[in-house]
């Protein structure tokens, strides 16, 4: 390497340290957005109710002994569906000859883990969810046993997704907050949906194209 070359990349090197050094220093962020909810929980419920049917979500309400039937309704007589491993089968409806489900392990390097064209040809996908947020209408999922690896929620046509009661906050920090920082995060607010040139929304494109929200409690 030439002497010119070496002085050249010295110079370059202080120019950018001398840059860095009369930089200032970055201005305090204002935190000054809500962090705790002061809503009642019959109020967010209501809120994240809301949000989901604007987004075009089906939400229902069901108890523990109720929710069988309605999985069973929403999946039809006919389906063969989905759902992680680890998800609670006494959530399920019973198995019938039409209607079947098919477990995933949450690891897509098992040998049974259900591949692209499998979860395609599936009709939908059961899951349960960490914690949603109200005000956004937003349900995250973490890859929990009980709600699976992403690739499940994502590639079938229909999700449905069960909300425990006892999940939903209002704000985003409080969402946050029950989240382990290094969990593999899907967030769902409705459908999916997008938009073509002309603005005309097409839906399931990017995921599931209908999502029934069961809220649980």
């Amino acid at each position: 390497m030439s002497t010119a070359h070496t002085e050249a990349k010295a110079e370059i090197l202080a120019r950018i340290r001398g840059a860095l050094h009369d930089a200032p220093a970055p201005a305090p962020a204002a935190r000054t957005y809500r962090r705790t909810s002061g809503r009642a929980g019959a109020e967010v419920i209501e809120m994240l109710e809301d949000r989901l049917v604007d987004y075009k979500a089906g939400v229902h309400r069901e108890t523990p002994e109720s929710l069988p039937g309605r999985i069973a309704e929403l999946l039809g007589a006919s389906a063969r569906y989905v759902v992680p491993a680890g998800i609670d089968t006494a959530w399920l409806p019973e198995e019938t000859a039409a209607r079947r489900a098919i477990a995933d392990p949450n690891d897509a390097r098992t040998p049974s883990a259900l591949g692209v064209r499998e979860l395609n040809a599936v009709d939908a996908v059961v899951t349960s969810s960490t914690v949603s947020c109200a005000e956004t209408g937003t349900i995250f999922l973490t890859g929990r046993p009980d709600e699976g690896r992403r690739a499940i929620s994502l590639v079938p046509d229909h999700h449905i997704c069960i909300v425990p009661l006892e999940t939903v906050v209002e704000l985003i920090p409080e969402a946050l907050a029950r989240i382990e920082p290094t969990a593999p995060v899907t967030m769902i607010s409705g459908p999916s949906a997008t938009s073509d040139i002309e603005l005309e929304r097409v839906e399931g494109v990017h995921g599931p194209r209908r999502l029934d929200v069961i809220l649980l409690g």
